[in-house]
């Protein structure tokens, strides 16, 4: 049976740009692909999907929460391509893993695994229950030069953002990829500033 993979990685780990890598590798031998985004990512428009290193295609399809993928448009593909999985919904994640099974088409699904906060995204978690493969897409710290793991949000001035909606579109400009100790510490600086309850309760120094 075709596999259905979960690449994730912290923001400024190239996802995309290893998305599109896939698409023309499969292309150049005269395969078939076909790409899948989320509508609510509208950044670059509603179907464009480009990485920060400025390669872009258009997604073939887009998929909401309540989208019921009709299994006869996928037939006769190599693989099917998923960019910003972690906005996926739970509905759109089982489709995509009985896909692989009835279709033997694999699955390659590319997202952050967890928000600013550190808590996962509703489509990064039925991945991680469902996923044959999962596989991290390292990056480093944008502060040191330990592996990055969580995404801080920040302000302008490089402030930590402590509160706020899950999703916000459209600032990438506003977050870096941080190692556990750099996202603990400025996390935990700007919830002291601020008043509230920290975070990691159990954060201690020696």
């Amino acid at each position: 049976m075709a596999k259905l993979y979960f690449r994730y990685g912290a923001m400024g780990s190239a996802k995309t740009l290893n998305l599109l890598a896939v698409r023309h590798n499969y292309v150049q031998q005269g395969k078939q692909v076909k790409l899948l985004k989320p509508s609510i990512d509208v950044r670059f428009g509603d179907a464009l999907i480009r990485s920060r290193a400025g390669l872009e295609h258009d997604a073939d399809m887009l998929v909401d929460a309540n989208t019921t993928l009709d299994f006869e448009e996928f037939k006769g593909l190599s693989c099917v391509l998923v960019d910003e999985c972690q906005f996926l919904s739970a509905y759109l994640v089982e489709q995509l893993r009985e896909m692989t099974r009835v279709l033997r088409i694999p699955v390659i699904a590319y997202g952050l695994r967890t928000d600013f906060q550190g808590h996962l995204f509703s489509g990064s978690l039925r991945l991680m229950e469902l996923a044959d493969s999962i596989e991290e897409v390292k990056t480093t710290c944008c502060f040191c030069n330990r592996k990055a793991v969580f995404n801080l949000r920040h302000d302008s001035d490089g402030r930590a953002i402590v509160e706020g909606p899950a999703i916000l579109l459209g600032s990438e400009e506003f977050y870096s990829p941080a190692c556990y100790e750099c996202y603990q510490s400025r996390m935990q600086q700007a919830q002291e500033l601020q008043g509230l309850k920290p975070m990691f309760p159990y954060s201690h120094t020696l």
